[in-house]
């Protein structure tokens, strides 16, 4: 494990005035301006996420050509077909179109590509296959803003094409200076155009899809609360997409997560029930870490179309067989998962990589599609940039996941020359490559990159010292607002020095679930709970107070073992009772 650094996050704010304007508590408003929530427009929307607070979508360039262009093609009958992606934002960016202009009477179809087969985004087969079939007009969804080639060989074909995306806008660079390029298509919807100029540019495809929507709704004379009814399928995206939390894409979550506990869809209903969810009440972690994957597993082992299926089915019993082979892909990809990242660090601490400051491992039969899910996982355990690479049928693809202070795609630019293709973010890529090339790139990152050991220790922020004796069920209740949490809307962290440690015990059917008896310093006792890292913990105990301490803490009652912790509090109900713990996610 990489070594770590605890930090408190200090800002220079007048809490009490802001805490006065907004009426909400200091520490809440401590807590937004850790996340840099302080423009009044996003703080007025993050308290109060309500579709009032949405933009108006029509400033987003291109949307109102789109819109006319829609129009034109329903009344003529024209046939449009829609070209997603295999992700989740892509299967929901066309579930999203499909419906809504199926609702408006388009002649309307899909088509996602095959992940390993095709790739990403459009391609020139699955544009001469429309041609082919009388389409009309393409429309892109979370992808085709890169397509210059593709897009016009479907304009020579005498198609037309509507792109929405909210990808980066690819760009050509001379002498350090990037022209931006884009295509031939006749609309081009993406926020992160620098001509548009739509205020928010994080929303995912989803989202883009969605304003599209809107704003032909209305042009159509049709209920726009029908179109908010895609607002719960729009909060799945958003979530799995990973984009910033704030502004416009909190009140997509916030509001999603009421419309999916009581959803009417029959896939996800199904879904939920597969996945075990079916009583409990779903969460942003529950898209991110169950309904996302289980879609997400459709696309990465199997056709992404199923998981579409499943969201446009109308029969109960179809949809719980295919929630269920949805959810039985989900489960082998996890198993594959954890075989890789075992075998991934086998690698590296078996040999000189364990010293690079960027992780590069080759692992020829690693599934292509679990390579980024690898590479997120090598990154968590060493809180280094990571590249898993595994053979294709052209050469060698792979996934790169980078941490903040590494800008994965510059780095990868600057090697471009060993690469055959190459795309994506700072904290993210996708790359191409020959086998014989592999050991260089290796050695090339490591050699032009400059990031030093302080970079690489990990860095726990602690948004505020908050001793024990404060806590109360006010207090929890109150941190409730903040949520959902995720990318740009981080779960808090809280941290306490010195805290008396008095008994320890095992539960759980495996005993791997513990539980401190802590005792505040006013002598109140309040519960811990441990959830991972038991022998972290351990291991810290041991250290400091012998094997004898540990036996004494599991044994005994009344010990004072003394240790700091990162926590959030957390409110117990037992038997109609309700007590404070707190979960603890860091010791020292």
């Amino acid at each position: 494990m990489s070594n770590e650094k605890w930090l408190l996050r200090n800002r220079k704010v007048d809490l009490k005035a802001m805490s006065d304007k907004y009426k909400i508590s200091q520490l809440l408003c401590k807590l937004m301006v850790n996340r840099d929530i302080t423009d009044d427009n996003i703080i007025n929307s993050y308290i109060n996420p309500v579709y009032e607070n949405l933009h108006s979508p029509k400033t987003m360039k291109d949307i109102a050509l789109a819109v006319d262009i829609i129009k034109r093609k329903i009344q003529e009958n024209k046939k449009i077909r829609i070209i997603g992606d295999y992700d989740v934002d892509g299967i929901i960016s066309v579930f999203i179109l499909y419906t809504a202009l199926k609702e408006c009477g388009a002649n309307v179809d899909y088509e996602i590509p095959d992940r390993i087969k095709d790739g990403y985004g459009i391609n020139e087969n699955i544009v001469k296959t429309a041609y082919d079939e009388d389409v009309d007009t393409i429309i892109t969804c979370d992808n085709g803003i890169s397509a210059i080639d593709q897009i016009q060989y479907a304009k020579n074909l005498g198609l037309t094409v509507i792109v929405t995306d909210h990808h980066d806008v690819p760009f050509v660079e001379e002498n350090g200076v990037r022209t931006f390029i884009s295509s031939q298509a006749d609309a081009i919807i993406n926020p992160k155009q620098i001509e548009c100029e739509y205020e928010f540019k994080s929303i995912c495809g989803a989202g883009v899809a969605f304003k599209l929507m809107e704003v032909l709704y209305e042009e159509l004379g049709m209920n726009k609360e029908e179109c908010y009814k895609l607002i719960e399928f729009v909060a799945i995206a958003t979530v799995c997409d990973v984009v910033d939390l704030i502004d416009e894409n909190r009140i997509f979550v916030k509001n999603g997560l009421n419309m999916l506990n009581n959803t009417t869809n029959i896939g996800i209903k199904a879904l939920k029930k597969a996945s075990g969810l079916e009583d409990k009440e779903i969460t942003a972690y529950h898209l991110g870490f169950v309904i996302g994957p289980c879609l997400n597993a459709s696309g990465r082992l199997d056709s992404a179309k199923k998981g579409l299926e499943l969201l446009l089915m109308e029969n109960y019993e179809e949809a719980e067989n295919l929630a269920q082979e949805i959810v039985d892909l989900n489960d082998a990809r996890k198993k594959m998962t954890k075989e890789g990242v075992d075998r991934a660090i086998n690698i590296i601490d078996s040999t000189e990589i364990a010293n690079d400051k960027i992780l590069v491992v080759y692992i020829p039969d690693i599934h292509e599609s679990l390579a980024g899910i690898v590479a997120g996982r090598v990154k968590e355990k060493y809180n280094k940039p990571t590249i898993i690479l595994t053979k294709s049928e052209e050469g060698v693809k792979g996934s790169a996941r980078s941490i903040e202070e590494y800008n994965m795609f510059e780095g990868l630019l600057a090697c471009k020359e060993l690469l055959d293709k190459f795309g994506g973010h700072p904290m993210a890529a996708g790359l191409s490559l020959q086998e014989d090339k592999v050991d260089e790139l290796r050695k090339e990152l490591n050699n032009k990159c400059k990031l030093t050991d302080e970079d690489l220790t990990r860095k726990i922020m602690i948004d505020a010292s908050l001793p024990l004796e404060y806590l109360n069920i006010n207090l929890i209740k109150e941190l409730d607002v903040l949520e959902p949490f995720g990318k740009g809307n981080a779960k808090p962290v809280f941290g306490v020095r010195d805290v008396k440690v008095t008994k320890a015990m095992l539960l759980g059917k495996d005993k791997n679930i513990l539980k401190l008896r802590l005792l505040t310093n006013n002598n109140l006792t309040i519960d811990a709970m441990i959830f991972n890292d038991l022998e972290n913990f351990e291991n810290k105990v041991i250290e400091k107070y012998g094997n004898e301490g540990l036996d004494n803490l599991y044994n005994k009652f009344n010990n004072n073992i003394s240790m700091d912790f990162t926590f959030y509090p957390s409110i117990n109900e037992w038997n109609g009772n309700k007590s404070i713990q707190i979960i603890v996610n860091g010791i020292r």
